[in-house]
């Protein structure tokens, strides 16, 4: 009774399946095999054994370098075209870039000349406009000098409207010019007629007919003028001419009568 128990108290049992213990003995043996390529003795102390690695862990050692090598190759192939693409694209925006910089030039240009040649055709017309009125002021000029300087009612009318009428003028930018006295100038006067004169030296305005209109800063009409020329000399003076000449050459001319005179008074002698 006794020795059942003490049997009883000793004894432990567990049940292990056989896969536990077929995977057990050969976790042992991994862990006690020498690594590849080392020698290790033989069974029964018969010479050494050369524990050589499969082929296939070869053949897997190589293939990563292999690998690795062509996808350099690949990658590298990738950059290059993909820089190819990179400079074809960035000449293709360079020159579109260009071509807009122009299009844009060319319509500022544009603008600025469409703008020049509306001011001028406005100035053109506005021009013509201006010219035709400037008989206004001319007969406004007459009346005034045909007043006789008498400053009456109606000269201080056509004074007044004339005043009106040139301020207004102005203020669009037409200014008139004297041109009485001054050298002629083709560019700026027109000749009416030759006047001659002593008042004025020859060349210059004798008598300024109509003033001339500037339209800002440019000629609208030319001042209408006679030109100053050299009197021509009086009959007295072109039938003296020739005696003093033959004086000063030492010919004298007698009179007809004295030399009829004398001619007989030779022959009766």
């Amino acid at each position: 009774m006794g020795h059942a128990d003490q049997r009883e108290k000793g004894h432990f049992e567990a049940e292990i399946s056989e896969d536990a213990v077929r995977e057990a003995v050969a976790a042992v043996e991994r862990h006690e095999a020498p690594p590849a390529g080392e020698t290790t003795p033989a069974e029964g102390g018969e010479g050494a054994v050369t524990v050589e690695p499969p082929a296939p862990e070869e053949a897997e050692a190589v293939a990563p370098a292999e690998r690795l090598a062509a996808e350099l190759a690949e990658t590298r192939a990738e950059l290059e075209m993909s820089q190819a693409k990179g400079r074809e694209t960035f000449e293709r925006l360079k020159e579109s870039h260009e071509r807009h910089l122009r299009a844009v030039a060319e319509l500022e240009n544009y603008k600025k000349r469409a703008g020049r040649e509306r001011e001028e055709l406005v100035s053109t017309a506005v021009a013509a406009l201006l010219r035709d009125l400037l008989p206004v002021v001319d007969n406004l000029d007459r009346a005034l000098a045909h007043s006789g300087g008498e400053m009456g009612p109606l000269a201080r009318g056509v004074a007044a409207t004339r005043k009106l009428f040139v301020d207004t003028l102005a203020k669009f930018g037409v200014e008139g010019f004297r041109a009485q006295g001054e050298p002629f100038d083709p560019t700026r006067h027109e000749a009416m007629q030759r006047l001659p004169t002593d008042a004025v030296p020859p060349g210059r305005v004798a008598e300024e007919i109509a003033p001339g209109w500037l339209f800002k800063g440019r000629l609208l009409r030319p001042a209408l003028v006679a030109v100053a020329v050299a009197p021509e000399p009086s009959p007295s003076v072109k039938t003296a001419a020739p005696a003093i000449e033959a004086t000063a050459a030492g010919i004298v001319e007698e009179p007809a009568g004295e030399r009829a005179a004398v001619e007989p008074a030779e022959e009766a002698s």
